[in-house]
């Protein structure tokens, strides 16, 4: 049956719209409101409700995404080929803590099934994680576990997985340059991560300049489980104290490379067999730290997956929780919308600090926020970066932004949190396992089978296309919303009890079922020697 030709529009005062029909729409079919299409018009694609003039505003969510390059007519197609891109905004005289949030009343008795931590934290999946302090040990590592996994994993059936914290850092780099801290903090909180149960196990070349004292400083396992150390310090071969088991693969001890795979797999065996221990109990739902993104945008993830990705981040705050948000050059844009709704003038402050400071690393590298948008967001609709940016704010609800982290940094507070990261799926995802998240939630309009071995992920469809030709892979079709089969708060509610079954481990992930991992992406913006 031929679908009536639907668009949607954000805002009364938006001169565009989109396109909602599957397959996009042709020359001359008409609305119900009479505006009739002068071209084709793809899916999620935008266009003119009024005539437009040569230098024209080009307004969407009732913001100015661009100027119009040629005289545009009512019903022409507007796309990143006849609009100009804004100049960014400015990071002086912004708005300072001037929006109150929504009196929103706490959401009780919401719980789930984690794995408490003795630092108090909560872990969603019971993982051992090995830890390896320079990329030259990551196939020696990973060897190990697919020895591990195949050998011993079936002896502690309460143990979910075995991951190589496997990285790209670690040597032939400045280690002692300023911004080096970045990557050094992101591997050492990677390791602290609530899903790995406080057990600390590293795995060291020996000659590498990231040397494993330095990664895991005194006093940076808590106690009990640095205390855990005491039952395999007498292993030989292995370097082991209270800041953790190190097995260094250039110890004389090792002789051949099995030696070295044997080490790791009995210093593993004691990390198992604690791990194995521990049993999942009743949690309050304050106890989630979710990390939200987005990636393979199009103009739906604005409609769609992030608006219920945002009522749900609402949802979780209310329950006491800690969502966090992130991607700099994908609010960058909206700037001013984030120091608005900041909690106060410090948190406003550390927003404009993190602007600045990527402002100038972007400077350094020769680019700027528009080498953000890519052929597949231009594609599914997005014109720039504006665009882009005013899609992916929505994903953080509207909830008073109550702190601010830097690349790498661990979380500390509830609430909603902007984690200030690079816009890449993978170094974001990173960043977020490094900040403390034992849950993610990610967005997609064009598709992509991103996930990650440390936490589970849950993917959400922006439109039905994609959810029904990627069945296996989508956890969740909000592309209901835009036919109006069901309402962003339906599909908010649907993702918020969905993460608890998650997080309890009543229900795994499409990815978590398949295996599919993408590798840790470290952001290392420090030279390399």
């Amino acid at each position: 049956m031929e679908q009536t030709p639907l668009y949607i529009r954000v805002h009364p005062n938006d001169n565009v719209a989109i396109v909602v029909n599957d397959g996009g729409l042709g020359e001359g079919a008409v609305f119900p409101d009479g505006l009739a299409l002068r071209e084709r018009v793809p899916q999620g694609h935008k266009v003119a409700l009024a005539d437009l003039a040569e230098g024209d505003e080009v307004i969407r969510y009732n913001v100015v995404i661009g100027y119009a390059l040629k005289a545009l007519p009512k019903g022409s197609w507007i796309n990143e080929h006849v609009i100009r891109m804004p100049s960014p905004p400015g990071l002086e005289d912004l708005p300072i803590a001037t929006i109150k949030a929504p009196d929103m009343p706490p959401l009780e008795g919401f719980t789930f099934e984690g794995y408490r931590n003795a630092d108090g934290s909560v872990g969603s999946r019971n993982i051992l994680a090995i830890t390896t302090t320079v990329q030259c040990v990551a196939d020696v590592v990973q060897h190990a576990v697919t020895r591990i996994k195949a050998e011993l994993l079936p002896r502690y059936p309460n143990v979910d997985d075995v991951v190589s914290l496997g990285h790209t850092y670690g040597c032939g780099v400045a280690i002692d340059a300023p911004d080096a801290m970045v990557p050094i903090r992101t591997v050492r909180n990677i390791s602290l991560n609530p899903n790995f149960g406080g057990e600390v196990m590293m795995v060291s070349l020996g000659c590498e300049k990231l040397q494993p004292e330095r990664l895991m400083p005194p006093g940076t396992i808590p106690i009990a489980a640095a205390a855990n150390v005491a039952e395999v310090a007498d292993i030989g071969d292995v370097e082991a104290d209270l800041n953790g088991d190190v097995v260094v693969l250039q110890d004389e001890a090792h002789v051949g490379f099995q030696s070295m795979i044997e080490s790791i797999m009995r210093m593993a065996d004691g990390h198992l067999r604690r791990l194995n221990n521990r049993r999942r109990e009743t949690c309050p739902a304050s106890d989630l730290v979710i990390g939200v993104q987005c990636g393979g945008s199009d103009a739906f993830s604005g409609l769609t997956a992030n608006p219920a990705v945002g009522f749900a981040t609402d949802l979780l705050v209310r329950a006491g929780a800690t969502v966090m948000f992130s991607e700099v050059t994908e609010v960058r844009d909206g700037v001013d919308q984030l120091t608005a709704r900041a909690a106060n003038a410090d948190v406003a402050a550390a927003i404009i600090r993190e602007m600045r400071w990527y402002d100038d690393y972007l400077k350094r590298g020769g680019a700027d926020r528009s080498a953000n948008t890519t052929p597949g967001n231009k594609k599914g609709g997005l014109s720039n970066i504006v665009e882009k940016a005013m899609g992916s704010i929505i994903k953080s609800g509207n909830s008073a932004i109550s702190g601010v982290l830097s690349p790498g940094e661990k979380v500390k507070q509830k609430g909603l949190i902007y984690a200030a990261t690079p816009a890449s799926d993978f170094i974001c995802g990173t960043l977020q396992v490094a900040a403390g998240i034992n849950l993610h939630v990610f967005t997609t309009g064009r598709g992509t089978p991103y996930s990650l071995a440390e936490v589970p992920v849950i993917k959400v469809a922006t439109r039905s296309d994609l959810a029904r030709r990627w069945h296996d892979l989508m956890d969740i079709n909000a592309g209901t919303i835009a036919t109006g089969a069901a309402t962003i708060e339906d599909v908010g509610w649907e993702l918020f009890r969905l993460m608890l079954d998650v997080a309890s481990g009543r229900k795994q992930t499409c990815a978590e079922k398949l295996k599919l991992h993408n590798a840790l992406t470290l952001f290392n913006p420090a030279p390399v020697t």
